[in-house]
C-alpha cells in the first residue's frame, strides 16, 4: 500500500518525466499485487492492515514536503531502500514460508520486484548523473 501511496505522489510532484513514469507503475503494479495479496490472505486467514504504517506514513509525510529535483533524488533513494527491502523479504518467503497461499504469492511477486528494484536504482543513477552534468563547471560542492 505504501508504494502505490508514494507512487501517487510521485505523479503529483515528480519533476522529472522518469519519476513520474516510475510512480504510475508503482501504482498500477502494487495495485494488481494488493488484490492478489487479499486473495491469498483470505484463503490462509490472514488479516491485512487497512491503511499504511506509521512508519510508511512519516516516509511520506517527509517525501510530500519536498519538491522538485529534491523530491526526485528523495523518492528515488526511498524507492531503492524500499525495494531491497522487499525483495529480502520476499526471496525469505518464496524459499521458506510454512503458508503454502503466502509463499506462492511471494514467488509469484518476486520476479516484479526485482524489476522494480533495477529499475529504481536505474532512475538513481540517472538522476544523479543528470543533476552531475545540470552543476557548473568548477563548482565545488563541500
Amino acid at each position: 500500500m505504501a508504494e502505490v501511496k508514494l507512487g501517487q505522489l510521485a505523479q503529483e510532484k515528480g519533476s522529472s518525466d522518469e519519476v513520474k513514469q516510475f510512480g504510475k507503475r508503482m501504482v498500477d503494479d502494487h495495485g494488481k499485487a494488493n488484490d492478489k495479496l487479499k486473495t491469498a490472505a483470505a484463503q490462509s486467514n490472514v488479516t491485512l492492515p487497512s491503511d499504511v504504517g506509521a512508519k510508511e506514513q512519516t516516509k511520506y509525510n517527509s517525501l510530500s514536503k519536498l519538491s522538485g529535483d529534491a523530491f526526485d533524488r528523495a523518492y528515488a533513494r526511498e524507492m531503492v531502500m524500499d525495494h531491497q527491502k522487499d525483495v529480502s523479504e520476499f526471496q525469505k518467503e518464496a524459499k521458506s514460508g510454512k503458508d503454502a497461499s503466502l509463499k506462492s504469492f511471494a514467488s509469484e511477486t518476486l520476479p516484479t520486484l526485482q524489476d522494480h528494484l533495477k529499475m529504481a536504482r536505474d532512475m538513481q543513477q540517472s538522476l544523479s548523473t543528470s543533476n552531475a552534468k545540470s552543476s557548473p563547471k568548477g563548482a565545488s560542492y563541500k
